[in-house]
């Protein structure tokens, strides 16, 4: 995988992304990482990238010109147009999903903004996808660019020591992961699962799939909707809610009154994909 990160401070990047798992990575030539300095296109005597904005406005708007020039000399040197990922908070938000899928890339380009925004014209002419990492507003995308890259090379092919641990880790097969456990097996009066030292691989598996189901169903309910249920995970949750009725869960409060049939009285609204766990949960426990 090769990366090229197109920012006002490539020290930034050349600073984050040359240490623990990833700068491993780079050492072996798993992983490349260049960066390109805008700041080297201008078309300016002063070296300035950005202009008011037209309209007016606060802020100042990074310009067109040097953008794409930096871009087009990166695709004259590789020999091809890359795929560019633009950094902004009105882009999709990113996921695991979409960390696996760049991650089949051979070549990929962050372009980190700064100001009020980069000229919307370059931006039609080469970005190929807009990422987001969340719901706020940062200074410019170099943290956000370190973040995906962070997140991507764990899928690279190698990168990891054992390949197996970005396989079963939260979000890979929709749930959270299970909780873990070291040595000692005893720490401040509190012992270690005994199933985690049965040596019973199949009861192991089982004990980290129900674990992993309940975290996911306290924590982020809302990723159970896209989940396959075995016969075995409906029966833990199943008695996981003859504990704690569906209304009683954290992320319900205050929905007592609600029956989870359409058109019923909702007191206090939750997100759409609260309600479809809701309704998917309460299948369960009124399955016989």
């Amino acid at each position: 995988m090769n990366y090229y990160v197109m920012t006002l401070f490539p020290e930034m990047i050349e600073n984050g992304m040359h240490t623990s798992i990833i700068g491993r990575a780079m050492a072996k030539g798993l992983l490349t990482l260049q960066t390109i300095n805008i700041r080297d296109f201008s078309t300016r005597g002063d070296g300035r990238i950005d202009d008011y904005p037209y309209g007016g406005g606060a802020g100042m708007v990074m310009q067109a010109e040097p953008v794409y020039r930096a871009y087009t000399d990166l695709a004259a040197r590789i020999g091809h147009r890359p795929r560019l990922v633009y950094l902004t908070p009105q882009g999709k938000t990113f996921t695991q999903q979409m960390a696996k899928e760049l991650a089949l890339e051979e070549d990929l380009v962050f372009l980190c903004g700064h100001y009020e925004g980069i000229d919307e014209r370059v931006l039609d002419e080469i970005a190929t996808d807009y990422i987001s990492i969340g719901d706020y507003v940062l200074t410019g995308g170099e943290l956000p660019s370190m973040v995906l890259m962070d997140s991507i090379s764990r899928m690279v092919p190698g990168v990891l020591s054992n390949q197996e641990s970005g396989e079963t880790e939260s979000f890979s097969g929709s749930l959270l992961e299970y909780p873990q456990y070291s040595r000692p097996e005893v720490w401040h009066d509190t012992a270690t699962p005994p199933v985690l030292m049965s040596g019973h691989h199949a009861n192991v598996e089982r004990w980290r799939r129900d674990q992993s189901l309940y975290r996911t169903l306290k924590h982020r309910p809302d990723l159970l909707d896209g989940v396959e249920l075995d016969k075995k995970d409906r029966q833990f949750l199943r008695g996981l809610l003859e504990k704690e009725p569906v209304e009683q869960l954290p992320f319900t409060s205050g929905t007592a009154a609600w029956s989870g049939e359409e058109g019923a009285a909702d007191p206090y609204p939750v997100r759409d994909a609260e309600q479809k766990v809701l309704r998917k949960l309460l299948a369960i426990s009124n399955k016989a």
